[in-house]
């Protein structure tokens, strides 16, 4: 029988996994666009796949992934990195690969949806114990609890 809760250190290193592997993934996606393709090349791919102002795009697709990769890996504003990285996967779903079906070896949506809800979670969670975010703005240790005042 499995036990009723798990080691809290277990769930924050799992978030370290995870934020290493993702934000290693967003800042290689990112590079690419900046040293490889180019803006301008990013910006000619988003304005034939009908992306609404596409040079701004572009910019903001790029630094997305590439600050909110790095973000995820020192975990340092995992929350807002997260936002905003689902919000670059959701223009990607939306906008690319959502009428092409589910697998990606078709062009589909499954590893744009993978990697946003997986930004999304890391929106909602934070970075856990093992993140930059634990050490700025985390609860010191012994500090009490806040108690919401009586009415």
């Amino acid at each position: 029988m499995l036990p009723a809760r798990r080691h809290p250190a277990l769930t924050d290193a799992g978030l370290l996994i995870g934020r290493l592997a993702v934000g290693v993934i967003f800042i290689a996606h990112g590079w690419q666009k900046l040293t490889d393709t180019g803006h301008d090349g990013v910006a000619g791919s988003f304005a034939e796949l009908g992306i609404p102002l596409p040079g701004l795009s572009a910019h903001f697709a790029t630094w997305v992934e590439l600050l909110g990769g790095a973000a995820l890996v020192a975990g340092v504003l995992v929350p807002v990195a997260g936002v905003l990285i689902a919000m670059v996967m959701g223009g990607a779903f939306w906008y690319v690969h959502m009428d092409n079906g589910l697998y990606s070896r078709e062009g589909g949506y499954e590893y744009v949806v993978v990697l946003g809800a997986i930004a999304l979670l890391f929106a909602l969670v934070g970075g856990g114990r093992f993140s930059l975010d634990a050490v700025l703005w985390g609860r010191r240790e012994g500090a009490p609890e806040r108690e919401s005042a009586p009415a």
